[in-house]
C-alpha cells in the first residue's frame, strides 16, 4: 500500500463480490437508518459533528458534519424469484434474542464463523456481525455522549482467521452505517487495539473512541469472535450482553434497502491505518529505557519466536531485530489461519514442545511463542526449560517484586500452593490468588488498587498477564518485554550469562511431581436437575462436596477461597469449581505423588458420585489408571 504521510496509508473501497447472502424471504423496502433509533436507551443531546435524531417519524439518524469522501463496502445480496417479487418481509433469517445471547463468551463474543466442522452450523454470519457493530455503535455513543465533541471513531483489527476480512467488512458497514469513522488496521494483535485507545497521535488518527478485535484466541479455524475496547478497557459480561441484545433488535429490522444503504450511505469514509508500527515501537522503547538508552540491547542475544501461524509474527522484524538480537530459527510466520503446524496456544504441549524443540535446534538463549492474537505468551530458556503457567507467574513476579517490594500478585484460582509459598516467603510479596477468568482477575487488582492494596501484576496461568504501568493492559507481547528489559538490564550493568538469569529468578519454586486437570461434564438434560440450569445444579454439587471435607481430618479447606471448593491434603490439593460459561465441573489436583492424588480425587468422587445428572467417567477412567 502507498502510504500518506507514511501514516494513514488509504482511504478503501472494499468488494465482496465472492460473497452473498441466501434467502427464501421477501424485501421491503425502509431506510437503513431506521432501524437504529429505537435502539439507543436513551435519548441523547446532539453535539456538533455527531448523530442527531431528526422529526421524521421513522426516527432516522443524519450526521451534521460535513461528511468526507463516501466509502462502498460491496455485498451482493442473491434472492430468487419469488422473493424479490414480493416486499413484504425482512432481508435475513429471522433470529431472537437468545440466539445473539448465545454468542455470548464471557467479556467476548464468539461463534461459527465458516462451515467446515461437521455439527457446528455457522452462528456468526456477516448480517449478525453488521448488527453487532451497530450494536455496539449504540451503546458507544450513550457512554461517550458527555465528552463527544466530533464523529466517534472506531478502529477495527483482526487476527489471522480465514473469516476476518470478510467479518471486518461486515463490522465496518454496521459501524460507518451507523454514522461512526472507521479504521480498519488489518493484521493487528488483541493488546494493539486496545493501545489504540490511549494513544495521542492524530497522525495515525489516534486515539479512538472505541476498538473492535476480531478473534476467537485459540479455538478451530472455523470460530471467530470480537473483543471490544474503549479507554476505560475492555468491555465487561453487562456491557456485552447490552450490546448484543441491541444487535438482536437491529438485525431483525434488517431490510434490503437498509443493507444497502449502509455500503451506499455511509457518513464517513473508512482509512487504513498501519497502527503495529505505533504500538511496536513503543517496546523498542521500553527495552531500550530499561537498558540505559542503549540502541541495541539485545546484541549478541539469540532468540526465537513461535508465532504459530497467528498475528505474533510482528514480534521478531518489528521488536526483537531492531533491538540487535539475533533471530534465527524463528518459525510459523506466515499468517495462516488454518494454523497447520500446531494450535497457537502457550498451554498447549504440542505448542510447546515446539517452541521447546526451535530453541534446542538453534541453541538460541530464549525462545518466546504467542498466542493467536497474542494476549498470552509464555517462554523457554536456553535449557528448554519452560517458563508457562505456574512458572511464568514466578517469573514476573520475581521481576515486579524486584520494582515494587511487597506488592500483590493476583492469579487465577488453579495456581499451586509452591507459588504461594515462592511469592511471600522467598519474594517477600503477597499472593492474591482470585477466580478463573483474566478479567476477573485484571479486575480484581484494579479493585485492590483502589481500596489502597498495592498490586502491579495480574496474571493467569493460561499466560494471560496486565501490569499496571501498561494501563492494566493484558498484552502478550509487554509480558515478554518485560522479561527482555530484565536480560537487557543485567548485560548493561556489566553482568551475563544469557537466560540463565532468568531460570535462577525462579530458584527456589515448589513444583509438584504431578498435576491433572479433568473436567466433570453436567447433562443439562438429565431429571436429576428437575428443570434446573446447569448453574444451579452445580452448585449443589459443590455444596455437597464442602459438607464432606468437614467430615475428614486428612482435608482441610482452603481459608481464603474465591472460587469452587479449594482443599489441602496429602501434601498437595484439589480445587473442583464451576465453568466460567460451559456446564463443566474442572477437577484440578496436585500432589506429591500419584498415591496422593489418587487420595485426593477419591475424596472428591466419594462426595459426588450421588449426583446422576454429573458425568464422573474422566474421574472413574484416572482413578482404574491410576491403581
Amino acid at each position: 500500500m502507498a502510504a500518506t504521510s507514511g501514516k494513514i496509508v488509504q482511504n478503501v473501497c472494499v468488494s465482496q463480490s465472492h460473497c452473498y447472502y441466501q434467502q427464501n424471504r421477501q424485501f421491503h423496502s425502509q431506510s437503513q437508518r431506521a432501524y437504529f433509533a429505537p435502539y439507543m436507551r436513551n435519548s441523547l443531546p446532539s453535539p456538533p459533528g455527531k448523530l442527531a435524531w431528526n422529526s421524521n417519524p421513522s426516527m432516522q439518524l443524519r450526521n451534521l458534519s460535513k461528511p468526507n469522501n463516501d466509502f462502498i463496502i460491496q455485498r451482493n445480496i442473491h434472492c430468487n424469484a419469488s422473493a424479490s417479487a414480493s416486499a413484504s418481509a425482512t432481508a435475513v433469517p429471522y433470529l431472537d434474542k437468545t440466539d445473539f445471547l448465545r454468542l455470548q463468551n464471557g467479556s467476548d463474543i464468539r461463534g461459527v464463523a465458516v462451515d467446515g466442522v461437521e455439527g457446528e452450523p455457522i452462528s456468526l454470519t456477516e448480517p449478525v456481525a453488521e448488527a453487532i457493530a451497530a450494536g455496539f455503535a449504540a451503546w458507544l455513543f450513550e457512554r461517550k455522549k458527555a465528552a463527544a465533541s466530533q464523529n466517534l471513531r472506531v478502529s477495527i483489527g483482526h487476527d489471522s482467521r480465514i473469516s476476518a476480512k470478510l467479518l471486518q467488512n461486515a463490522i465496518s458497514r454496521g459501524l460507518a452505517g451507523a454514522g461512526l469513522e472507521v479504521v480498519q488496521y488489518g493484521l493487528a494483535s488483541t493488546p494493539a487495539m486496545f493501545n489504540s485507545t490511549l494513544t495521542k497521535d492524530e497522525a495515525f488518527l489516534c486515539p479512538v473512541d472505541g476498538s473492535i478485535m476480531i478473534t476467537a484466541s485459540h479455538l478451530p479455524f472455523n470460530r471467530n469472535g470480537f473483543k471490544f475496547f474503549t479507554n476505560a478497557g475492555g468491555l465487561g459480561k453487562t456491557d456485552i450482553k447490552d450490546v448484543l441484545e441491541r444487535a438482536a433488535d437491529i438485525y431483525n429490522q434488517f431490510t434490503a434497502e437498509s443493507l444497502a444503504n449502509s455500503e451506499r450511505k455511509a457518513s464517513s469514509s473508512i482509512k487504513q491505518v498501519d497502527y503495529m508500527n505505533v504500538y511496536t515501537s513503543d517496546l523498542v522503547k521500553a527495552v531500550r529505557k530499561a537498558a540505559g538508552s542503549i540502541e541495541k540491547p539485545l546484541g549478541g542475544f539469540h532468540i526465537v519466536v513461535d508465532a504459530g501461524n497467528g498475528a505474533g509474527g510482528f514480534f521478531v522484524k518489528k521488536v526483537l531485530e531492531p533491538l540487535g538480537a539475533f533471530t534465527t530459527g524463528s518459525q510459523f510466520f506466515p499468517p495462516t489461519g488454518l494454523f497447520p503446524n500446531h494450535i497457537p496456544n502457550p498451554e498447549d504441549k504440542t505448542a510447546m514442545r515446539a517452541i521447546t524443540k526451535a530453541v534446542l535446534q538453534s541453541r538460541a538463549d530464549l525462545g518466546i511463542i504467542f498466542d493467536t492474537d497474542v494476549d498470552r505468551s509464555a517462554a523457554v530458556d536456553f535449557q528448554g526449560r519452560e517458563f508457562n503457567r505456574n512458572r511464568l507467574i514466578a517469573l514476573m513476579a520475581a521481576i515486579v517484586l524486584e520494582e515494587h517490594p511487597g506488592t500483590t500478585i493476583v492469579t487465577d484460582s488453579v495456581t499451586s500452593d509452591g507459588l504461594t509459598t515462592f511469592i511471600e516467603n522467598k519474594l517477600g510479596g503477597k499472593h492474591h490468588r482470585f477466580k478463573r477468568g483474566y478479567k476477573n482477575v485484571i479486575d480484581e487488582a484494579i479493585r485492590l488498587n483502589s481500596v489502597g492494596e498495592e498490586s502491579h501484576l495480574a496474571i493467569e496461568t493460561s499466560g494471560h498477564g496486565a501490569l499496571k504501568e501498561n494501563h492494566w493492559l493484558d498484552d502478550g507481547a509487554y509480558l515478554m518485554v518485560k522479561i527482555l528489559n530484565k536480560l537487557a538490564s543485567v548485560r548493561a550493568s556489566g553482568m551475563d550469562g544469557g537466560s540463565k538469569v532468568l531460570t535462577d529468578l525462579i530458584e527456589g519454586l515448589q513444583e509438584p511431581a504431578l498435576s491433572l486437570e479433568l473436567r466433570l461434564k453436567i447433562n443439562q438434560n438429565h431429571p436429576d436437575l428437575k428443570g434446573g440450569s446447569f448453574r444451579e445444579y452445580g452448585e449443589t454439587v459443590l455444596k455437597q462436596l464442602e459438607k464432606s471435607i468437614g467430615s475428614d481430618p486428612n482435608l482441610r479447606k482452603a481459608p481464603v477461597n474465591y472460587e469452587g471448593v479449594r482443599v489441602s491434603g496429602y501434601g498437595g490439593w484439589f480445587l473442583l469449581r464451576l465453568s466460567l460459561h460451559d456446564p463443566v465441573l474442572p477437577l484440578n489436583i496436585e500432589a506429591p505423588t500419584k498415591g496422593d492424588a489418587v487420595k485426593l480425587a477419591l475424596a472428591v468422587l466419594a462426595a459426588v458420585k450421588d449426583f446422576a445428572g454429573l458425568d464422573i467417567s474422566a474421574l472413574d477412567k484416572y482413578l482404574r489408571e491410576a491403581s
